[in-house]
């Protein structure tokens, strides 16, 4: 009963937090006030829709290291589709090498929940013992002082000194947590002796003594300094006794040990506090070139993904030699917000460029390029972004609004025109997940849009809501490609057609244009590309441009 009244509170709580608008101009709507019986309809729709697989994912797989932040975010989301994007995008948040496959953080957090069940489990599973919650939220430690059956001890100068009989217990000592601090003791206590430890702010709770007169004195007590019941006086929580000649370090203080004690109940601090601050700020830094570009796609009529790629120029990073390789590191942080200043994504990551000194040469001609994919509704945001090279301590800011598109049933649309340099299918396992990718392909923008001769200038468009042929159930139109040099629009350099029912995969709901044109026959200088998409069915049309360089 004590749970289903904590869970009802919780969902009344989720409840006042979660927005009924989206974000259409510069204020949101104030939300239409519930009845009581709609108010517990909704409990129940939530209840429900937190069932399964997400539920289990936010209680249990990430409930240490998941934020206020991203468990309030979570728990406003309404599909599934949302959920699962959420995850991947937390996942993505934290992965240490972003231009891998493998997401290291997640492999290593997912080994600790299976090491912590299979070392920590007692009455309860593993991963809900306190043991079980230090170590998958900061990993081993780097020592342990293990006291498996208790027994005799001497106790440390700074708990009093003299000899006692303790439970079982274990010390664990961290040399650094971020946002802990350094030299972390942390004491666990099995005073049931049924291996539940129990995380102590008190170092006299392993005391099997201390509730026993005349049994388990400190040097004082045995001196007659002092007396056992004094112990049981103290004010600061706990029943030590009194420090031999003042030999008490700084961590037995009773506000550090508070301290410390809230700081081991967070999840693990962001990893750019840095750059967090920079966004906050007004301060511009323009110190290291970027380019940032978004490109929009639909994923449903009330769900856009924003691709949001950054570009930075080798050239402009510092490479630091190491054992005859050379590192650049960029750190990256973007934050995006509504117009009433509501944060809606937060994404952080490291760029590494890694090259050996017979290529840095090479490598110092290329770009390296990073994207993030961000689900958002439709409206207008603000995205904030910045780098910082790491080596050479230089910093860029890059602010701009997001008009992120509304896409209806009816009209027919399109996504962003999309430049590239490379567009691949994807395995059937990386479907929708990583960096540029959109569906079953991998798009890799080139937001320069500068081209050499030698390269294939690639075009990617999805196209919604085409009209259906009555007797085929199929769309009927065309797609035009034309190329036209700007000094002279008139002349088609570039002119053909196909039809949209000979396009792999076209349906009515949505057809993707992917083409990978040969440059050659292209002079260096500045064109027009564009694509007339006509739907017969609806006599509609469609006319997407933009423009290029070759160099």
């Amino acid at each position: 009963m004590r749970r289903m009244r904590v869970v009802s509170l919780l969902l009344a709580v989720l409840v006042l937090l979660l927005p009924s608008a989206t974000v259409s101009g510069a204020e949101e709507e104030v939300p239409k006030q519930l009845t009581k019986k709609e108010e517990e309809k909704r409990l129940n729709r939530l209840r429900k829709e937190l069932r399964g697989p997400f539920k289990k994912w936010m209680r249990e797989d990430v409930r240490y290291i998941l934020t206020d932040d991203e468990r309030n975010a979570f728990l406003r989301l309404s599909t599934d589709d949302e959920r699962e994007n959420f995850i991947e995008s937390f996942w993505l948040r934290r992965d240490p090498t972003p231009d891998s496959v493998e997401n290291e953080y997640r492999e290593e957090h997912y080994r600790r929940i299976a090491f912590a069940n299979e070392r920590y489990a007692s009455g309860i599973p593993g991963w809900k013992a306190d043991r079980g919650r230090i170590y998958i939220t900061f990993g081993p430690p780097d020592e342990i002082e293990s006291h498996p059956s208790g027994g005799s001890y001497e106790r440390p100068y700074e708990e009093g000194g003299g000899t006692t009989s303790t439970y079982p217990f274990e010390i664990w000592r961290y040399r650094w947590i971020e946002g802990v601090g350094q030299d972390v003791l942390i004491e666990f206590v099995d005073p049931t002796m049924t291996g539940e430890y129990r995380m102590t702010l008190d170092p006299a709770e392993k005391d099997a003594l201390l509730y026993v007169p005349g049994a388990g004195l400190t040097i004082a007590e045995q001196m007659g300094l002092s007396e056992k019941r004094d112990r049981f006086m103290r004010t600061d929580g706990t029943r030590s006794g009194a420090p031999v000649s003042g030999m008490q370090g700084m961590r037995y203080n009773q506000f550090e040990r508070l301290q410390r004690w809230a700081a081991l109940q967070k999840p693990p601090e962001i990893k750019f506090k840095d750059l967090e601050a920079v966004v906050d700020s007004s301060v511009e830094y323009n110190t290291l070139p970027v380019r940032v570009e978004v490109q929009y796609s639909r994923i449903t009529n009330e769900l856009i993904l924003a691709g949001v790629t950054v570009q930075l120029e080798n050239k402009d990073l510092v490479f630091r030699e190491e054992d005859g390789r050379h590192k650049a590191i960029v750190n990256i942080y973007g934050r995006v917000t509504t117009m009433t200043r509501r944060v809606a994504a937060v994404f952080e990551d490291v760029v590494t460029v890694d090259t050996t000194t017979e290529r840095l040469p090479y490598e110092s001609e290329r770009s390296a390029l990073y994207q993030k994919p961000l689900v958002l509704p439709p409206g207008v945001y603000r995205l904030e972004v910045v780098s910082k090279d790491i080596v050479g301590e230089t910093m860029s800011t890059y602010r701009i609004a997001l008009e992120v598109p509304q896409f209806d049933d009816e009209s027919l649309a399109s996504s962003s025109l999309i430049l590239a340099d490379r567009i691949e299918r994807v395995p059937v396992r990386s479907l929708g997940l990583g960096q540029f990718v959109i569906g079953s392909s991998k798009v890799r923008p080139r937001i320069t849009e500068e081209f050499r001769q030698d390269e294939r200038l690639g075009i990617y468009l999805q196209v919604y809501n085409l009209g259906a042929d009555d007797s085929t159930a199929e769309p009927q139109g065309s797609v035009t490609y034309q190329v036209a040099s700007l000094d002279q629009p008139s002349e088609l350099l570039l002119d053909f057609t196909e039809q949209i029912n000979q396009i792999r995969g076209a349906t009515s709901k949505q057809m993707i244009v992917e083409k990978l044109l040969p440059l050659q026959t292209l002079n260096p200088g500045e064109y027009r590309l564009s694509l007339k998409v006509t739907d017969s069915v609806k006599n509609e049309t469609l006319v997407p441009t933009t423009t290029f360089k070759i160099k």
